[in-house]
């Protein structure tokens, strides 16, 4: 199935939901990676932290974006984001073809 496909917008309560449980997995990654990392001089290490550190912060800017009402909007093309997207990715901020766009 195509994710440029678009079912009903998410339920604010589901995405919230969806998001607490993608912020809990990150926070737990990110506390295994540090006690990974401590004693350690690996780039590997120091780079997947800070990439769940940025994910983080997209989980936190898709919380913002469903008390401002945007969340589910692309901001590439101002077009729903398929409901099937953001069930794989609820911080996304794109759609499939604006992130294939920006990527």
């Amino acid at each position: 199935m195509s994710l440029d496909v678009t079912r009903a917008e998410p339920h604010p309560h589901e995405a919230r939901r969806r998001l607490e449980h993608a912020r809990a997995s990150r926070l737990a990654q990110l506390r295994a990676l540090d006690e990974t990392e401590r004693g350690s001089d690996d780039h590997l290490l120091s780079a997947q932290k800070t990439a769940m550190e940025g994910v983080l912060k997209e989980i936190d800017e898709a919380f913002t974006r469903i008390d401002d009402g945007t969340y589910g909007i692309c901001v590439g093309c101002a077009k729903p984001v398929p409901a099937e997207r953001l069930e794989i990715l609820p911080y996304t901020r794109h759609c499939v073809a604006c992130r294939r766009r920006t990527a």
